[in-house]
């Protein structure tokens, strides 16, 4: 499955069938300082991390039951930016944004929100280095935001998880 492609997603929505519950945790980005970032490595961004996403539920609102929940996932960098992420942190901003105003466009009482998480302890030795300052979290609590998303009752939210 291709998130970039609204033929794949079409596609897994349709094979899937009925279904209560989207959770999307996927998105490229590409990171380099501003005035080197290319074209190309905004367009790789935007259509993965966030068109991809404006595209689950976009797609997905046809094939999901009443009541349904979306989660999609962002990250802290739109909150507390550091050098190279500008185009993730952008993507983030955005889907933030979308959750916060798509929510009240919903039919048939489906529920969309975002989960914004700082770095996770699971990957801290990979992106550590970057985030000097950043307190990591557990996965596990990460989950618990995405459990609140999705068993709860709450849209147009914004689930924030850092410490």
């Amino acid at each position: 499955m291709d998130i970039k492609s609204e033929k794949s997603l079409r596609n897994l929505f349709k094979d899937v069938g009925h279904f209560d519950a989207v959770v999307n945790t996927i998105g490229v980005c590409e990171y380099a300082y501003f005035t080197e970032m290319t074209e190309e490595q905004w367009i790789t961004t935007n259509s993965s991390k966030m068109m991809g996403q404006i595209n689950i539920v976009c797609i997905g609102q046809e094939y999901i039951a009443d009541t349904g929940s979306f989660t999609l996932i962002t990250g802290i960098l739109n909150i507390k930016p550091i050098p190279f992420a500008i185009a993730d942190a952008t993507t983030s901003g955005a889907i933030d944004t979308f959750v916060q105003c798509v929510a009240h466009e919903m039919p048939r009482g489906i529920r969309v929100n975002s989960i914004n998480p700082t770095v996770l302890e699971e990957a801290w030795d990979v992106y550590g280095e970057m985030m000097p300052g950043f307190q990591p979290v557990p996965g596990s609590l990460v989950g618990k935001a995405f459990e609140r998303s999705i068993d709860g009752f709450i849209t147009g939210q914004v689930i924030y998880v850092d410490a």
